[in-house]
């Protein structure tokens, strides 16, 4: 292996995609990551700087093209350095019907308080 090469489980867990190359073996092995488009299913697999990582996360898609091969799991300001973000957008969040409303009451229009329940009962002539 040449020195401008790097094992793609070593390489998830410096650029800090994965918490441990043990999770970063894992997911190369699990047919979540993708290398120039090319589903890879080994922990072994070569990168080299100008490779296009695409990693099937649990909730997002990251595509990352490879700027360097890392020498160690640095802090993340290190570790950002170690690839160019091509990830899209995530999606916009459709607007809830309680982010339309506002989620605010005008007064009295929220539950009875005890007084109130109670003036409600004698209408009623639930006394007891």
């Amino acid at each position: 292996m040449s020195a401008d090469r790097q094992r793609i489980d070593k390489w998830l867990f410096f650029a800090r995609v994965a918490k441990s190359r043990t999770l970063a073996a894992k997911l190369a092995q699990g047919g979540h990551v993708r290398v120039n488009g090319a589903k890879i299913g080994q922990a072994s697999h070569d990168v080299k700087p100008g490779d296009v990582l695409t990693v099937t996360l649990e909730r997002r898609v990251l595509v990352y093209k490879i700027v360097d091969c890392g020498a160690r799991r640095g802090p993340a300001p290190e570790a950002r350095l170690l690839y160019e973000d091509l990830s899209p957008p995530p999606p916009s969040k459709p607007d809830s019907a309680l982010d339309r409303v506002g989620g605010k009451r005008e007064a009295g229009a929220g539950r009875p308080t005890k007084k109130e329940r109670r003036a409600i009962d004698r209408l009623h002539g639930d006394d007891d």
